[in-house]
C-alpha cells in the first residue's frame, strides 16, 4: 500500500490589491496573504504532509513589483515541505512569466507541462498549467489523456471552471465526470482544482475538489435571500491517499488558516430601534481591522435617528479595515414627522429652508434623472442644519 498525505491550496494571488480599502489596510492585507502561506507550511508540519500543491494563480500577474514578489518568493522559499506551483489565468506560463523567477529556489518547482513527475517513489503529480491567459480546452481531460492506470497514488493539479458549478459556456469548462472516470480506473486518485475562491467539492466521489483561497478576497453577501459570492474562503485541505493496486481511498479535510472577513450587509431601517440594531451587529464583528464590510440601508428615518445612525457609522469606518455604503442598493429616506420638526430650535427662514431642504430628499424627488444626486446634497444640507441647530440651542 503507498500513502502520502499534502496540503492543497490554490489562488494565493500574491500581489493581490484592492481599491476600496486604503493604504494601511492594504499593507495588512498584503501581510496576511503571506502570512496565509506561512500558516500552510506551518499546517504542512502538524499533519505529516509531504508536499504542496498551489492549483493556479499563485501570484496576482506576471509583473509584479520588485519587493512584492521578492517577498512572495522568500515566503514560498522558506516553506518546510517542497511546494508545487501550477500556473493559472492570472500567472500563465507565458514568454515572460514570472515563474522564471522561482528557478534556482530550492524545494519550489513548477509544473509546467503535464508529463508526471515524481515526488518520491509511488508518488506522482500531473499538471495542467495554463499557457495562455484563456484556455480554449479542456486542459485536464488533455492532460491525462494518454495516461494508463498506475499502482502509484497519482494527484491531478489544475485550474479552471467546472461543467455544471459556474455560468460559463465554453469548451474550457472541466469535465468532473471524465475526471471521476479517470479515478474510478486508477488513472489519477485526487484532482486539486483552483480557479473558484471558496473551498468546494466538485464530486460524489470526493476526490475532486476546489480548495478556495487560502485568505479571503471578496465578499460574502449576507443579504437576505442571496447568500452567495465568496461563501467559504480562508481555508486549505489536508489531503490523504491510502492506495492499493488500482483503488485508493481519499480523506479531506478542510482547515481554516484566512484572518480577514469580507462581508455584504444589508438592514430595512424605521427607527431608533433599528439604527440601534445595525450598529450592534456591525460592533460584534470581533476584528474590525481585519474586516471589510460594505452595506445598505432601505426605508426611513426621522432626523435623531439620522444623525445616531450616521455618528455611529463615522466613528466605526475609523476603526473597520473599510467600511462603505453600497451606493447602488441603498434607499435610505430622511422624512421626520411633524412632532420634530415643531421641536427643533429654528424659526422663520431657517424653519422654511428645512421645509424645502425636506423636500427635496424625498424618495419623489429622488426619482429621474440626477434625482439620487440632488437628493444626497439635500440630505447633507439638512444634517448641517440640524447639528448647527442643535449646537446653537
Amino acid at each position: 500500500m503507498t500513502h502520502t498525505t499534502f496540503i492543497h491550496t490554490s489562488d494565493l494571488q500574491l500581489g493581490m490589491t484592492r481599491k476600496f480599502l486604503p493604504p494601511e489596510a492594504q499593507s495588512r492585507f498584503d501581510d496576511a496573504r503571506l502570512r496565509a502561506v506561512t500558516r500552510i507550511g506551518e499546517l504542512a508540519v502538524e499533519r505529516g504532509a509531504e508536499f504542496i500543491v498551489v492549483a493556479g494563480d499563485v501570484f496576482e500577474h506576471n509583473s509584479l513589483e520588485p519587493k512584492t514578489l521578492g517577498r512572495a518568493l522568500e515566503v514560498l522559499r522558506k516553506l518546510p515541505v517542497p511546494v508545487y506551483l501550477l500556473p493559472g489565468n492570472h500567472d500563465p506560463l507565458v514568454a515572460d512569466s514570472i515563474f522564471s523567477r522561482t528557478e534556482g529556489i530550492e524545494g519550489v518547482h513548477v509544473l509546467g507541462d503535464s508529463v508526471p513527475v515524481t515526488v518520491r517513489e509511488g508518488v506522482e503529480l500531473v499538471g495542467a498549467p495554463l499557457l495562455t491567459k484563456h484556455a480554449s480546452e479542456d486542459l485536464c481531460a488533455k492532460a491525462i489523456h494518454d495516461l494508463e492506470p498506475t499502482e502509484a497514488v497519482r494527484v491531478l493539479v489544475g485550474h479552471g471552471q467546472a461543467e455544471g458549478f459556474g455560468t460559463e459556456d465554453t469548451d474550457a469548462l472541466i469535465d468532473i465526470a471524465c475526471l471521476d472516470a479517470a479515478a474510478s480506473r486508477g488513472v489519477i486518485d485526487y484532482v486539486a482544482l483552483g480557479d473558484t475562491h471558496s473551498t468546494a467539492p466538485l464530486s460524489s466521489s470526493g476526490r475532486v475538489w476546489f480548495s478556495g483561497s487560502p485568505e479571503t478576497t471578496d465578499y460574502f453577501d449576507r443579504t437576505p435571500g442571496v447568500a452567495g459570492g465568496e461563501v467559504d474562503s480562508g481555508n486549505a485541505l489536508v489531503v490523504t491517499v491510502d492506495k492499493e493496486g488500482f483503488d485508493a481511498t481519499v480523506e479531506v479535510e478542510k482547515v481554516p488558516v484566512g484572518t480577514w472577513t469580507f462581508e455584504a450587509r444589508a438592514w430595512e431601517v424605521a427607527d431608533a430601534d433599528d439604527v440601534a440594531t445595525v450598529i450592534e451587529d456591525l460592533k460584534a464583528y470581533p476584528e474590525k481591522d481585519r474586516t471589510v464590510i460594505k452595506y445598505s440601508l432601505t426605508g426611513t428615518l426621522g432626523l435623531e435617528a439620522t444623525r445616531e445612525l450616521e455618528r455611529e457609522l463615522g466613528e466605526l469606518e475609523d476603526i473597520f479595515a473599510a467600511l462603505y455604503p453600497r451606493e447602488r442598493l441603498m434607499s435610505l429616506h430622511l422624512e421626520p414627522d411633524e412632532e420634530e420638526l415643531e421641536n427643533l430650535p429654528l424659526t422663520g427662514y431657517a424653519k422654511e429652508a428645512m421645509r424645502e431642504l425636506i423636500g427635496q430628499a424625498s424618495p419623489e424627488a429622488a426619482s429621474g434623472p440626477g434625482g439620487e444626486e440632488r437628493a444626497a446634497a439635500a440630505r447633507d444640507a439638512i444634517n448641517l442644519l440640524f447639528r448647527l441647530s442643535k449646537e446653537t440651542n
